[in-house]
């Protein structure tokens, strides 16, 4: 599993008083926007133009948050959510909302974050990378909790806000492989002798449909056993992850280790689970096949890729560029993005393993002369080391963004080095959630 930095979260007091409002905006989190007296206002559950009853959970000298009790005049676009969870799940946020409309509301706040972080205020909007609807998350991760009180497993994902696991029967984002993972494993655990160490599992349809078991102490064979009868009967490739953090493939046979494929571009990667990839596989090859349109890259063209993983975007872009450098904070990554260049008979791209948060002048990658940047970073987004870039000696910078406030802010910096912002698209890469994915190319004028 792959670990961000989370900073603490603040604590928040409760107020029972509670208001009539009305909603004028969605933020980028998919809360409603309001003001009372100057004081913005976040309203959980509302959408834009509704009229609401909802109750103060917090209050800041700022801003206040709400929650939605009652809706009085409904939006047009206000949808009944297809999953008997979505109350309380806190994987989908936005399932009360049609789904064209999802792309409409995330539209305009990333174009009102533009504004207020970078002043732009015109955007060419291309359109949207498109998703499946449903069965479109091809990973996850489950928890499993014992109850030792009520002799019984919980099995699910974590409440919204809360660390409180909710129980599951289906999940209509899975991809099909996993519709009856929930429904098995509640059977299961139970008949295991030592079941209560089991604390996760983890889901990755590539090649195979893994199911990788986290267990934080030994599991006997007769539950080994008993799980591996029911992967079988389900068509699932069991992996298991133990105390030494080691995955134990039990079929033991080489062709199962996981690895997906961007059929355009004729590339397979291979990968370990605790390395990063993108979960929706269909908007992954739609997202790597326009990026190689936008930057339309020269065959004498060198290329600076950074947060580049395990060699996602570096090796389709090093099919057409003239050399291709990435660089990556994890080694385990670097190692297979080498791993992969090898497999895929690719001789100009290089990896290197660099915090990217730090002084980067001594580095000999950094030295080098470079036509194309590429940043594709987690939420904190590439202030550090856009700071620190000749940004100007570049002639297209291209932006993969997961979060928008930071791809916002960054943004600034990339303008006031002379770039304006080409084109704009958004990446529909979780539907139904608040998640915003989206890319941006800046060239010279």
């Amino acid at each position: 599993m792959v670990t961000f930095f989370k900073p603490p979260k603040n604590k928040t007091t409760k107020h029972k008083s509670q208001r009539k409002l009305t909603i004028d905006s969605l933020s980028h989190e998919g809360v409603g926007i309001t003001r009372i007296d100057n004081k913005v206002c976040f309203v959980e559950g509302a959408l834009p133009k509704e009229t609401i009853l909802a109750t103060s959970v917090q209050q800041k000298s700022r801003y206040e948050r709400f929650t939605t009790n009652k809706v009085i005049n409904e939006s047009s676009f206000r949808i009944k959510p297809f999953c008997p969870h979505f109350d309380l799940c806190g994987g989908c946020q936005l399932q009360h909302l049609q789904l064209p409309q999802q792309l409409v509301e995330k539209q305009k706040a990333v174009g009102q974050l533009f504004t207020k972080f970078a002043q732009l205020n015109e955007l060419n909007w291309q359109t949207p990378i498109e998703s499946d609807t449903l069965h479109y998350r091809r990973s996850a991760r489950i928890a499993v909790l014992y109850q030792p009180q009520k002799k019984v497993f919980q099995l699910g994902f974590r409440q919204q806000g809360a660390k409180k696991i909710v129980n599951i029967e289906h999940c209509l984002i899975l991809e099909q492989c996993y519709q009856n993972i929930f429904t098995a494993f509640r059977q299961l655990l139970p008949q295991l002798k030592n079941g209560k160490a089991i604390t996760h599992i983890q889901l990755c349809s590539v090649n195979h449909a893994f199911v990788i078991v986290r267990h934080i102490k030994p599991l006997p064979a007769s539950d080994v056993e008993l799980l591996k009868k029911v992967c079988e009967k389900n068509g699932w490739k069991l992996v298991l992850e133990g105390e030494t953090e080691n995955f134990i493939f039990i079929d033991q046979q080489k062709e199962s280790l996981p690895r997906y494929q961007l059929n355009q571009q004729d590339l397979v990667f291979k990968f370990n689970f605790n390395n990063f990839i993108q979960v929706n596989n269909l908007v992954n090859q739609k997202m790597i096949t326009q990026a190689l349109q936008w930057l339309a890259l020269k065959e004498n063209e060198n290329v600076l890729d950074l947060f580049c993983g395990i060699g996602n975007f570096s090796l389709a872009m090093a099919i057409s560029a003239q050399n291709v450098v990435g660089i990556e904070g994890v080694e385990s990554s670097v190692a297979v993005a080498r791993s992969n260049a090898q497999l895929n008979a690719i001789e100009n791209a290089t990896f290197y393993c660099q915090d990217l948060t730090e002084n980067m002048s001594k580095a000999l990658w950094y030295q080098q002369e470079y036509d194309v940047l590429v940043l594709d970073p987690s939420r904190a987004g590439a202030l550090d080391i856009l700071q620190q870039l000749p940004l100007k000696k570049f002639k297209r910078i291209l932006y993969i963004s997961c979060d928008p406030v930071t791809l916002a802010r960054d943004s600034k910096l990339i303008t006031d080095a002379g770039f304006t912002l080409n084109k704009v698209a958004l990446m529909n890469m979780f539907p139904h959630t608040k998640h915003i994915e989206t890319m941006a190319l800046f060239v010279k004028p």
